[in-house]
């Protein structure tokens, strides 16, 4: 059922090599129901993809990879001015485009030449002159891999019931797709609502407007899908000579407010463009390409390895051949800094990163006061060690291209410019007591250009709208960090198609949440644990759990009934956290625990693979 360690750089259009630990195709929602029933879906990180147009392999992947072959194009509804169009996921969208061409439906000949398959449509939104996916696509039919049913979704136009629920989210090349539902929702079908007609009517775009002009007569659909190609051929590599995933980097969207008083104070000539407000309560933004801020930042053709920003188009880095997932991640990373150093503004990438391991950085190991406790003149208080300097407890786990930060200590300023963090793409929280969340003011930075989402619980959220009134306010002060919050119990839940597994625990009385991503997990405050909860943390490779001093106290694991936890749940290796000043010298506690036991420090790095 599964190929092993099968080679799929041919699944991607950048060319990395790469190879799959598992992998399988599927030709039906049957096929596909079988292989979620299988132990190796069950018992690894899964990746669907598509075409592969949007995928960066930083390595091999040591999970199951899963590509969709369901095909077929048909008109399964129409009238005298609509078409309704049903095409496979596994379709590459370029045929769709010429099948409708060839029989005169128009709609999406402006995005020719996008490569890809149509299962990416409605997760990227894909776009091209003057038209998006969210434009013509009529519904989403999908796999859920939870209930292991099929499930309609409908775009916004359609009436149906629960229509908040099944609104697809579109937004630039956006959807929910990409977030809370990536991981958990495949797309099996797309249907497309178009027009039967053999002449463009999408002719508001700049270069095509000027093309129609050029004509003496209305251009058809087919003449606008071959200029669309030429004028795409024009400015981004072919992928089947030269490796990319087109647009490496998003338009960077933030508010007219940063946009003014930071950006332009560093080059008052950067081109922006006016965003449409939906509602007066929402705050005035700009788009400025991506493109203008690398190319007036030099690093045209500036080049690591075999990857290269592209001497043409700056928004393109390129496989010149014999590029590395680690030449590109290092050459990205690189226009970022440049970018951020010359315009303030930190790139987003388009590109979605494919890395399973799990790196942690331990931001924080100390409890509520820290380490050294202030006016206290201990022998732990008055080291010189590094290892003995705690800040309060918070964690950085990267993994699949994300940047998820687990409580955000009143330390995390001094956290963040110590690790060189410019991105969080989500911050999950244990609870609301201050040493947990007293730095979420200082997430400002992050919140420039969007929402930073936070997942918490219902009681953490109340509390977090009486302390922090002022970010949640209808007319925000301009400049105060904004928020999505997402509310979360004991159950699973996926941010950006990484699961993150809830683990409840009692802080004393205290209900607080732990976290399991893959073969990790973190959990701090805890007193006790139940059963239930226990077996959610069995097969780890790394616990990283609180142990607040020999002694016993009323509500955190001392460093004794932390140990008899690790044993009992038995992972690979386990780390303590959350000190105080009486657990001793690091070395010394060190030399004190059994041999996979290990205390955490500031700074710490791990990788799980």
């Amino acid at each position: 059922m599964f190929e092993l360690n099968k080679d799929i750089t041919r699944f991607t259009t950048f060319g990395l090599p790469a190879k799959a630990a598992y992998f399988a195709e599927y030709s039906s929602p049957e096929e596909l129901k079988a292989l979620t029933l299988t132990p190796e879906f069950s018992e690894n990180q899964v990746l669907h993809i598509g075409g592969g147009s949007n995928l960066v392999f930083i390595h091999d992947f040591n999970g199951v990879i899963l590509h969709s072959a369901i095909r077929g194009i048909e008109e399964y509804s129409k009238n005298e001015e609509e078409v309704f169009v049903m095409a496979g996921a596994g379709e590459k969208w370029t045929d769709l485009v010429d099948w409708c061409v060839e029989r005169g439906i128009g709609g999406i000949e402006n995005m020719a030449g996008i490569p890809g398959e149509v299962g990416a449509a409605p997760v990227q939104n894909v776009g091209a002159y003057g038209v998006e996916a969210k434009d013509v696509i009529h519904s989403v039919v999908c796999f859920d891999i939870l209930t292991r049913e099929k499930i309609t979704f409908f775009n916004d136009y359609h009436k149906v019931k629960n229509k908040s629920e099944n609104r697809l989210g579109f937004s630039y090349r956006d959807s929910r797709f990409k977030h809370e539902w990536k991981g958990r929702y495949y797309v099996l079908q797309v249907s497309f609502r178009l027009r039967r007609s053999s002449l463009a009517h999408n002719l508001e775009y700049k270069a095509l407007k000027k093309f129609a002009e050029t004509l003496d007569h209305q251009p058809s659909i087919k003449e606008v899908a071959e200029e669309v190609v030429r004028l795409r051929d024009s400015k981004l590599p072919d992928p089947s000579k030269t490796g990319s995933v087109g647009s490496f980097f998003k338009n960077p969207i933030v508010s007219r407010y940063y946009f003014e008083q930071a950006m332009l104070a560093l080059d008052p000539d950067i081109e922006y463009y006016p965003e449409t407000r939906l509602n007066e309560n929402e705050p005035e933004m700009v788009k400025v390409p991506a493109g203008w801020l690398i190319e007036h930042a030099g690093l045209k053709g500036m080049r690591i390895g075999g990857a290269q920003v592209d001497p043409k188009n700056a928004l393109v880095i390129i496989n010149t051949g014999n590029a590395t997932g680690k030449d590109v991640e290092t050459l990205a990373r690189s226009v970022v800094d440049h970018v951020r150093e010359r315009f303030a503004i930190a790139l987003e990438r388009e590109a979605n990163y494919v890395d399973s391991d799990i790196k942690v950085t331990i931001l924080g190991s100390g409890t509520s006061k820290g380490v050294p406790e202030v006016g206290c003149l201990c022998r732990v208080c008055r080291s010189r060690s590094n290892f003995d300097h705690r800040l309060r407890a918070s964690a950085l786990v990267r993994t699949m291209g994300l940047d998820l930060l687990i409580d955000v200590s009143p330390d995390f300023r001094q956290q963040a410019l110590r690790e060189d963090l410019y991105r969080v793409d989500a911050v999950l929280l244990t609870h609301s007591h201050y040493d947990h969340v007293g730095g979420i003011d200082d997430l400002r930075p992050f919140c420039a250009h969007r929402n930073v989402p936070i997942y918490l619980k219902h009681d953490v959220n109340d509390d977090l709208h009486r302390r922090l009134d002022y970010c949640f306010r209808a007319h925000p002060y301009p400049g105060v960090p904004t928020f999505d919050m997402h509310e979360i119990d004991s159950r699973p839940f996926f941010i950006d198609g990484v699961e993150i597994i809830p683990i409840k625990v009692m802080h004393g009385s205290l209900p607080i949440l732990g976290y399991r991503i893959g073969k990790f997990a973190y959990i701090t405050d805890a007193k006790t644990i139940d059963e239930d909860e226990l077996e959610k943390l069995e097969g780890l490779d790394v616990l990283i759990i609180n142990a607040l001093r020999f002694r016993p106290h009323f509500s955190h694991l001392s460093i004794e009934e932390a140990v008899s936890i690790i044993k009992r749940i038995k992972p690979k290796e386990a780390y303590l956290t959350h000190f105080n000043h009486e657990v001793g010298l690091h070395d010394e506690l060190s030399e004190q625990l059994p041999p996979n036991i290990h205390p955490c420090y500031d700074g710490l790095k791990l990788t799980i693979k």
